[in-house]
């Protein structure tokens, strides 16, 4: 009997996926670049499963091309890339990979956090253009992390296990907005939940982790940057346009704010006018989940829900619901 074929459109690291190749034909996209659109159709067209990144825009018409596809694995915990109304109607599968990723990503938003508080990302400039003389007790003053207070936006997955290590690592006091309560980390880690503004106003960093939504788009607007502390900082690792890219370089260069770490653009890969040039930035392409440990539990996530619906017939585990 012939093996279903799996195309994967991205070139991905090939660890967590090798029960897939043992179980399945399996074509990998060989460029570091994404697909064109006409390639991406055309991988559909052949497949009974693809793996998709975040860059793929996975929709009626991919769906419509797909003659014999069954599941569409996107390879990421986020999916607003993902049409997964147009797939129900479809009848395909869409799928992503959840796990304990949240704690990769996590570590980067907190590495961020110390960058910028520390004032590493300014201290490592100054080495390089030769300036340190002698050791000064005014040079380069930044702020302890212990005893201050994080304000996190969305207490998922990730937003959760920032709380284990700012409060239980760091002694942070946290704040949280999220519409739905989190009683578990109200209990162990004495957060307390309240309003967006409350949370802005009241924190020393500010780390958002929100899905991208209609309603979630501009969450972080001028005006809601306004309402942040002179010397806070805020991260963000979730998606791009969560954050008015354009109206944080205007609070940056006023210096409304202390500093801001994005790992996600709103025009990614472009990133806002003048935003690369600030010194109080820390930025990086996309990597908060880029560690070995954390593509190895997301290749297998993938390799397991596809092997769920062409293998073993079933429902995938990590099945989206519309």
């Amino acid at each position: 009997m012939k093996k279903p074929l799996v195309v994967i459109v991205r070139n991905i690291p090939k660890q967590g996926l090798e029960e897939l190749y043992k179980h399945c034909r399996v074509i990998m996209h060989k460029d570091s670049t994404p697909p064109t659109r006409a390639q991406l159709l055309s991988y559909a067209k052949k497949a009974d499963a693809i793996v998709t990144v975040l860059t793929e825009k996975v929709d009626a018409e991919l769906f419509a091309a797909g003659k014999n596809l069954k599941i569409v694995a996107n390879y990421a915990v986020g999916y607003d890339n993902m049409d997964v109304l147009a797939a129900h109607r479809a009848g395909v599968y869409v799928t992503n990979t959840p796990g304990d990723l949240g704690a990769s990503v996590a570590e980067h938003a907190m590495g961020m956090i110390l960058v910028l508080s520390k004032k590493m990302l300014q201290g490592d400039s100054f080495i390089r253009a030769n300036k340190y003389k002698a050791w000064d007790p005014n040079l380069l003053l930044g702020n302890d992390v212990r005893g201050k207070t994080l304000g996190i936006i969305g207490v998922g997955n990730i937003g959760s296990a920032l709380v284990k290590i700012a409060q239980g690592g760091f002694g942070m006091k946290i704040l949280y907005h999220d519409i739905i309560r989190n009683k578990k980390i109200e209990q162990e880690h004495q957060a307390k939940r309240v309003s967006l503004s409350d949370l802005l106003k009241a924190s020393d960093a500010v780390s958002v982790h929100v899905p991208l939504l209609p309603a979630t788009r501009h969450l972080i607007s001028a005006k809601k940057l306004n309402m942040m502390k002179k010397t806070a900082v805020l991260v963000n690792t979730a998606r791009g346009p969560i954050v008015d890219e354009k109206a944080l370089v205007r609070v940056l260069r006023a210096n409304s704010i202390a500093g801001a770490g994005l790992d996600v653009f709103e025009f990614e890969p472009k990133t806002a006018p003048g935003l690369s040039k600030l010194p109080n930035v820390v930025l990086t392409p996309h990597i908060a989940s880029a560690t070995v440990e954390a593509r190895t539990q997301m290749g297998e996530i993938a390799s397991q829900n596809i092997q769920d619906v062409l293998i073993r017939n079933k429902k995938p585990r990590n099945a989206l619901e519309a």
